[in-house]
């Protein structure tokens, strides 16, 4: 795993960084990578306060995607090893936001990645809600794409 982009981090905390993924499913834009700011293969690996760390930072990108995208659940996914999906050797969390119907685990990811210009307004909206900004500076809450129907 290279590191984040800046502009496509979220938050940075002392043990963990969050950042949106340039990699998305159809009806599951915006999701987040929460990764511990030091090298760690896996969940085997990880010290637990690395490990405390990474997913405090989850929790927060939760409530702040719950509060922010328009989405009616969040769900996390983590891989050990190949025969565990593991395909990045760095330990990283998917924080992905949830629709109804949105068939997450039955879809493949898009092909490629997205533009940065795609993921920015996801990175603003979660960066004013984790920074604590969001609140005071009326940002729009709601859906920024709305999921595609399980009929398209």
């Amino acid at each position: 795993m290279t590191a984040p982009r800046l502009e496509d981090v979220v938050a940075e905390r002392e043990r963990a960084v969050a950042f949106i993924s340039p990699r998305w499913w159809a009806r599951n834009t915006g999701h987040v990578l929460v990764v511990p700011r030091t090298h760690i293969e896996n969940l085997y690996d990880v010290s637990s306060s690395d490990l405390h760390g990474v997913m405090d930072l989850v929790q927060e990108v939760a409530r702040a995607m719950r509060a922010t995208y328009g989405c009616s659940g969040v769900s996390t996914r983590q891989h050990n090893e190949p025969d565990g999906g593991q395909d990045v050797w760095h330990l990283h969390v998917h924080v992905f936001p949830r629709y109804p119907d949105d068939r997450l685990y039955e879809t493949e990811p898009l092909d490629g990645f997205v533009s940065v210009e795609e993921r920015a307004p996801f990175v603003q909206r979660l960066r004013s809600a984790l920074d604590g900004a969001g609140e005071a500076h009326g940002s729009a809450r709601g859906p920024l794409r709305p999921p595609v129907t399980a009929a398209e």
